[in-house]
């Protein structure tokens, strides 16, 4: 499972709890305090200039990918573009706005019926990591045939063998962030998951546009969500900390999937690793329950993942080394 299983940090729960008297309406444009440290945060940590104004708080990510085509009104039975293996949200999204979706790993020669485009960089479920040179072409593309880019940067900060660089960045937009969209979530990278926070950045003509819909629509952060949100972006010290412990788990999976005799393809960046035993994902599935550990299948995420399956670093120490343990002591298929 990819949700988190570290405690939340003290101090991100103090604030949420000194501010939890909060009997007015919060607003859909989020508190300054808010704004100015997610804008701290993005040039700090991502080189990425934002005005206060391109900001905006969301109930985590997953309900920004989920409504972001219907909050920006996509014409029904238009065409979504998403990656090649992607989890399940990003066409959940499309239905919703009586889209259809169409898999994707460059851009197309034309723009026939294509209303949006999703780009995943570091990739879930395979953790593989968009260049700035294959940004800056989807970029390119989308300013050409008028089609706002939306990054999902979820997982930005857990670079492992590749440094993820956002698609904000001036080297990707240059001075203008006209046509693009990058959605953030502090769930992974705080243990913020129970919390539902995270940000859409970009754009103003766009954020605008998602504004609008989402104050009218209910679509409200909490304050005291708000609050804990801008003590995270803050701080940069308990990210580091919480990288540490995925550095370690990754590195006990990753020495005894290998010596189990399975291959890791990309799993540059994020929190899994895109395993194969080179045949069928579902025999993999049954390999590892045999072992008593659960992966998913790689067709959870597309047609393209049929034979890879993808293990989670978000178990708790004692967890890994348990299935560590499981792995190193079991002789693979055809051994």
């Amino acid at each position: 499972m990819g949700t988190p299983v570290d405690p939340t940090p003290p101090f991100i729960a103090s604030a949420l709890a000194a501010h939890s008297n909060a009997p007015g309406y919060p607003t859909a444009l989020g508190t300054a305090e808010f704004r100015t440290a997610a804008a701290d945060w993005l040039q700090r940590r991502l080189g990425v200039r934002a005005v206060m104004d391109s900001i905006l708080p969301t109930i985590g990510s997953k309900e920004t990918v989920a409504w972001l085509p219907t909050v920006l009104g996509i014409e029904r039975g238009s065409t979504v573009l998403i990656p090649e293996l992607s989890y399940p949200t990003y066409e959940v999204g499309a239905l919703l706005a009586g889209a259809q979706v169409r898999r994707a790993v460059s851009p197309p020669e034309d723009s026939a019926g294509i209303s949006l485009v999703w780009l995943n960089s570091p990739a879930n479920p395979h953790g593989a990591v968009l260049a700035a040179t294959e940004l800056q072409r989807w970029v390119a593309w989308g300013r050409t045939f008028s089609v706002p880019i939306v990054a999902d940067e979820c997982y930005v900060e857990l670079g492992w063998s590749a440094e993820p660089v956002s698609i904000l960045h001036p080297n990707v937009v240059g001075d203008s962030q006209t046509g693009v969209l990058a959605v953030h979530s502090l769930s992974k990278r705080s243990n913020l998951a129970g919390y539902r926070a995270g940000l859409i950045v970009g754009d103003p003509a766009l954020i605008r546009t998602v504004w609008n819909v989402r104050r009218h629509s209910g679509l409200l952060v909490p304050a005291p969500i708000q609050a804990a949100m801008a003590a995270a972006y803050r701080d940069d010290t308990h990210v580091a900390e919480q990288r540490e412990r995925y550095r370690a788990r990754r590195a006990q999976l990753t020495a005894a999937l290998l010596s189990a005799g399975l291959r890791i393809d990309h799993s540059e960046a994020g929190l899994y690793l895109w395993a194969t035993h080179q045949t069928d994902s579902m025999s993999t599935v049954d390999w590892f329950a045999e072992r008593g550990i659960l992966v998913a299948p790689g067709t959870f995420y597309g047609p393209a993942g049929d034979q890879h399956v993808r293990i989670a670093l978000t178990a708790t120490d004692e967890r890994v080394a348990s299935a560590v343990r499981r792995l190193t002591t079991h002789v693979p298929p055809g051994a």
